[in-house]
């Protein structure tokens, strides 16, 4: 029997399971429809982080971030291009610090941008400030086990 694993929907939050053949398939939520790794970065509430964070067997990195942070609106198209290379391996989304306060206050966050990676129901890793698409790349790679 094929390895299959578990990914939350970042749309409707169900959990869903894909055969880890079938990554990079396009394989879509069987509630709501959505794509679950298509390479684009999500947004997330704290209820659909704290599931996917703690169910999601793909790496999960999660940028902590504002509207009004300049060096956050300055990091985002390299957080999409960062998106694009590591999928189907990995997963990236992001929480608004403004409109999810409670997602600092239980995360621990003191400075934005901050980028946190979980996988297999825990916190991997951290990184502060922001990055290049290449060290946002290379921060999963060596932190996270992506799938062959």
């Amino acid at each position: 029997m094929a390895n299959s694993l578990k990914l939350v929907c970042l749309e409707c939050g169900s959990t869903n399971r894909v055969p880890e053949a079938r990554l990079g398939a396009g394989p879509k939520c069987g509630t709501c429809g959505a794509k679950l790794n298509d390479g684009k970065v999500r947004p997330l509430d704290l209820k659909t982080l704290q599931k996917s964070a703690q169910a999601d067997d793909l790496p999960l990195l999660v940028d902590f971030w504002a509207p009004w942070c300049g060096p956050c609106r300055m990091m985002a198209p390299q957080f999409a291009q960062a998106a694009q290379a590591l999928a189907p391996g990995a997963r990236l989304a992001k929480i608004d610090t403004q409109d999810h306060p409670d997602a600092s206050a239980r995360f621990n966050i003191r400075g934005i941008p901050a980028l946190i990676l979980f996988q297999n129901g825990r916190e991997v890793a951290r990184l502060a400030g922001a990055r290049p698409a290449a060290d946002i790349e290379a921060f999963v790679r060596s932190k996270a086990k992506l799938p062959a």
